[in-house]
């Protein structure tokens, strides 16, 4: 929520460099279209070649329906009445993310931009009467987008402290800001009943998470350990959180991730899931095997299964699928193969159809797209 103007701008890269893992027998590329020419280092036979929209193994997917076509699109999440989805998108005439919202069963539908078209935005999400939406935007610091971090000692990820959040109309008008704090407040969800919204913020010097009233009072924090916790959403009867944490292991991990933070950078490599009651409470690990594993979601109706993006299948950890799992930890099980980048699931309000982000099936190399498919249990 990963907006990735946080995560996901760091895994797409990641899973982006490199070779990719082999892959999966009989699933060999099939395409008419000239690979072209990109700045994403060479070597992936997937990438840009119009690869396929299903490959054998995912039995849990039926008729998989791309529904962006070029840049790099993410975190896609649904209305309450499963007719929309909003998401961010970086594309010409647009130097970095903006929010639009898309008509799914609409033919030919074209996205249509919601937020200011200035600075950068992350982590959209619908509130549940469907007449109002809520975002996080650097663009009362600067209209223009934040320079990126500097990547000359490693990868790291910049916590722009423009991000605020902001509601507004569903056709993005009656922008209101409800966080003021200084320093990074991103990653924003809603829950079902439309009365608490969780995110992240570095507020108080660390990256924790807080609810709070739909108008940005009532602020909570409901973690406290150093590192990272974020990217959390509410199970649909508002009782539990599911989020990604990562935590440093060792002293110094810790003093490499305070040195980060202090200058508004952080560097997730490996993140675990954790679940949570909406207070805080009861808060456990679900994973723990040491891969960057992001964007859970609760399945529809209950809170004892999650689906999530995770490296875990990749020996050389760049490539990520879909998987699902028990809030207990077992029943661990991969669902998507494609060889490049899934990622960002999460159900219909039904929870018949799955949303997710993906590389399969680009006209170039690093492109991501929104895709639609039918949930077989």
């Amino acid at each position: 929520m990963i907006a990735i103007a946080g995560l996901c701008a760091v895994f797409l890269s990641h899973c982006r460099s490199g070779e990719p893992p082999a892959p999966p027998a009989g699933a060999a590329p099939q395409s008419t279209a000239t690979p072209q020419t990109s700045t994403t280092p060479p070597g992936n036979p997937w990438e840009g070649v119009l690869s396929p929209l299903t490959y054998p193994g995912e039995r849990h997917l039926a008729n998989v329906r791309q529904l962006t076509f070029g840049g790099e699109n993410a975190e896609a999440y649904w209305s309450s009445d499963g007719k929309q989805l909003i998401f961010q998108s970086t594309h010409p005439p647009f130097d970095c993310d903006q929010i639009f919202v898309l008509d799914v069963d609409r033919p030919g539908a074209e996205p249509r931009v919601v937020s200011t078209g200035k600075g950068r935005t992350t982590c959209a999400y619908f509130f549940p009467d469907g007449r109002r939406i809520l975002y996080a935007s650097t663009h009362l610091g600067s209209p223009s987008c934040p320079a990126p971090p500097d990547q000359s000692q490693g990868y790291v990820w910049g916590l722009f402290p423009d991000f605020d959040i902001f509601r507004a109309n569903a056709d993005g008008t009656g922008v209101q800001r409800i966080t003021s704090a200084p320093g990074y407040d991103a990653e924003a969800t809603i829950s079902t009943d439309g009365r608490k919204i969780v995110f992240t913020s570095a507020r108080d010097n660390d990256l924790e998470i807080y609810t709070m009233s739909p108008d940005g009072s009532n602020v909570k924090r409901i973690t406290n350990r150093p590192g990272y916790d974020g990217g959390p959403f509410f199970s649909d009867d508002g009782e539990w959180i599911v989020y990604r944490n990562s935590q440093p292991a060792t002293e110094a991990a810790l003093a490499d991730f305070r040195a980060l933070l202090s200058r508004g950078l952080i560097r997730p490599t490996t993140l675990e899931i954790r679940v949570m009651r909406a207070d805080g409470t009861d808060d456990r690990p679900v994973t723990s095997n040491g891969a960057a594993n992001f964007a859970p979601f609760f399945f529809r109706g209950g809170h004892d299964r999650i689906i999530f993006c995770s490296n875990l299948g990749d020996p050389k950890k760049r490539n990520f699928d879909l998987w699902t799992v028990r809030t207990d930890g077992t029943g661990l099980e991969r669902v998507t193969y494609n060889p490049t980048f899934d990622g960002f699931p999460m159900f219909s309000p039904d929870g018949k159809r799955l949303v997710f982000c993906s590389n399969r099936h680009n006209a170039k190399p690093g492109e991501t797209n929104v895709f639609v498919a039918d949930w077989i249990p």
